[in-house]
C-alpha cells in the first residue's frame, strides 16, 4: 500500500517518520519528495516543489494537515511509544483511548498531518 502526504518540509518529515515512527528511507529527492517504508506501507512525503503540490484545475493548492484521513501504525507497547514521543515534543490531538479494537492515539507530523498510533487487542 502507498500513501502520499503533502508536507511543508520534506527533510523535517523524513526526520520525523524515520527517527520517531520507525520508517526507513527508500529514496530521498528533497526538497521535492522522499519515499519512506515501514513494513508493507510506502509513504511518499511530497513538498511544495513536488508535482503532487501543483494547483488543481480549479486553482486549489494541495496543503498539509488539518484533515482526518490518516495512516495507522501498530505498536506492541503504545504507552512507552507515546511517552517517548511526548518527551521528544511530538504534538498529540488526544489522549490514549482504549476501545474494543485496542488502544489508539492521534499525533501530528511536523506539517500537521495526522498519524494514528495503535496497539491492537491481541
Amino acid at each position: 500500500m502507498r500513501v502520499r502526504y503533502i508536507v511543508d518540509d520534506v527533510e523535517k518529515a523524513v526526520a520525523f517518520y524515520v527517527s520517531k515512527l520507525g520508517f526507513e528511507i527508500e529514496k530521498n529527492f528533497a526538497p521535492a519528495i522522499a519515499i519512506l517504508a515501514r513494513g508493507d506501507l510506502t509513504l511518499l512525503v511530497s513538498g511544495p516543489k513536488a508535482s503532487a503540490s501543483k494547483p488543481m484545475l480549479d486553482g486549489t493548492i494541495p496543503s498539509p494537515g488539518g484533515g482526518w484521513n490518516r495512516i495507522l501504525l501498530d505498536f506492541d507497547d503504545l504507552e512507552s511509544v507515546v511517552s517517548k514521543l511526548k518527551a521528544d515534543g511530538v504534538k498529540f490531538r488526544n489522549d490514549v483511548l482504549d476501545g474494543v479494537g485496542g488502544k489508539q492515539i492521534i499525533c501530528e507530523d511536523p506539517s500537521g498531518n495526522v498519524v494514528e498510533l495503535t496497539q491492537p487487542t491481541a
